[in-house]
């Protein structure tokens, strides 16, 4: 038993962030972690090991596709499957043991295993009780599945199982038309896989851009992805050599059944709280189950607080992250903040979408006077030498004064060029000030600027 002044459960993103950031504040920090290796679900089996795959079947969609464009002729590689995965296991390795250093480097104690609240001031793991006069909840979130769908990580899997699938299926149905759903779709799509994404919803990434779920789907159409929009799943079944997947068309009622090799259910998250002891202690929930917390990430009970995926908000590594550095900063007596009005949003499709702050829809509900710049990518000289040309930069800003409210990307590099948005929203700059600074030729981020001066006199090269 040892006493900290503080304990963080769980070491994803949200997690390690906080733990370090507590530790170079100068407090004794632990985290607890069950998992073998640190980093929870993004580093492990989220966003780390789907992006390199997501990176290989690009690479592998650029050989078969453009290569003999720019006269790089030859015969397209084949896809060695197991080799690809070894090269997935290795990016998850590396960044795992790069937190496993971070934790040796700031002093952080890793309580290895499950652990549980059995008082406040009290975290239990295995048969042991340490003290700690902060406690930080950061169990991040588990998929959710549909009623009639049972998982078995084999044939019917989560996001977990699709990045560790024995073979390439010959056919994958995909359930849920959002971000992890359309990701991995498009790894096995590109890999050869023949994918339908089935939605109960009439458009795709519900709450993004309209202009951006139109093209995003039709690009990705074009790519190979089928889509069947407002069907309710009834039911999967699984057998040892397929699945079957039963859905009703909400316009009319009929009933389809459609076979598949792997059944992909990406139907959101929810969070993970069991066995963590927090409600039997009389800690209060939401009544979408997430643990409710105060302006400063505090529970209603002293001493423990609570970020990432189990607490209200978007699911995003770095929502949890910046969480993660302000309740550290609270903890230790500071002043921590998060502008959840700038807290981007990404997709790593090809081409990339990306998203800050409202969407035309939002503006027209609480009735805001905003004007539009958009430019096409067809106009940027670096996106189209990659053939990339086909997304656009939409800028949204106030008609009175040019803030900027938000801005929606669909092109090459989308996430990252993102952040420019963001620094000029989180210094509420106007939309003239993107317009009037100077950015290098050639590259992808003129088309930025671009929908910037659209919000003006209008674009230069449209």
């Amino acid at each position: 038993m040892a006493h900290y002044d503080a304990i963080v459960i769980g070491s994803g993103p949200g997690g390690y962030v906080c733990a370090i950031r507590l530790a170079q504040l100068g407090l004794k920090t632990a985290c607890v972690e069950g998992r073998d290796t640190l980093g929870g679900t993004c580093l492990n089996v989220g966003c780390i090991p789907s992006k390199a795959l997501l990176h290989s079947s690009h690479m592998l969609h650029e050989a078969e596709h453009n290569f003999t464009k720019m006269g790089l002729m030859g015969k397209s590689p084949s896809v060695d499957w197991p080799k690809m995965k070894a090269y997935k296991e290795d990016v998850v390795s590396q960044n795992t043991k790069g937190i496993e250093f971070l934790f040796k480097k700031n002093k952080i104690d890793w309580i290895k295993g499950w652990g549980s609240i059995p008082a406040a001031g009290q975290v239990k793991v295995g048969d042991e009780v340490h003290t700690a006069t902060s406690i930080v909840i950061a169990t991040g979130s588990e998929a959710s599945s549909l009623r009639g769908v049972e998982v078995d990580e084999k044939r019917v899997v989560t996001s977990t199982g699709a990045l560790d699938l024995a073979k390439i299926p010959r056919s994958m149905v995909v359930i849920g038309a959002g971000v992890i759903g359309l990701e991995l779709g498009s790894v096995y799509a590109r890999l050869g896989s023949e994918v339908t994404v089935i939605e109960f919803l009439d458009e795709i990434t519900p709450g993004m851009d309209k202009d951006v779920q139109k093209t995003l789907k039709r690009i990705l159409g074009k790519q190979g992805l089928n889509f069947v929009m407002g069907a309710a799943v009834q039911n999967v079944e699984a057998s040892k050599t397929k699945a079957k997947v039963t859905y009703k068309l909400r316009k009319d009622d009929s009933e389809v059944s459609l076979d598949a090799d792997v059944v992909l259910v990406a139907t959101g998250r929810r969070p993970y709280v069991d066995n963590l002891g927090f409600e039997a202690l009389g800690g209060k929930m939401t009544e979408r189950g997430q643990i409710a917390t105060g302006t400063h990430w505090d529970t209603n009970i002293a001493g423990i607080y609570a970020i990432g995926d189990v607490i209200e908000g978007p699911m995003l590594a770095h929502k949890a992250e910046d969480e993660g550095m302000a309740v550290a900063e609270q903890i230790a007596g500071k002043s921590g903040h998060v502008n959840y009005n700038v807290i981007p949003g990404v997709i790593y499709t090809s081409p990339e979408v990306a998203s800050v702050g409202a969407t035309e829809q939002v503006l027209k509900e609480k009735g805001v006077n905003y004007k539009v710049g958009k430019f096409s990518f067809m106009g940027n000289a670096r996106a189209k030498a990659v053939f990339q040309g086909e997304g656009f930069v939409k800028i949204l800003a106030d008609k009175d004064t040019d803030r900027v409210l938000g801005a929606h990307i669909i092109g090459p590099a989308a996430g990252d060029m993102i952040h420019e948005i963001c620094i000029a929203m989180e210094f509420g700059a106007s939309a003239q000030d993107i317009a009037l600074t100077c950015h290098a030729h050639p590259t992808y981020s003129e088309a930025v600027r671009e929908a910037a001066l659209a919000c003006g006199d209008g674009p230069i090269h449209a």
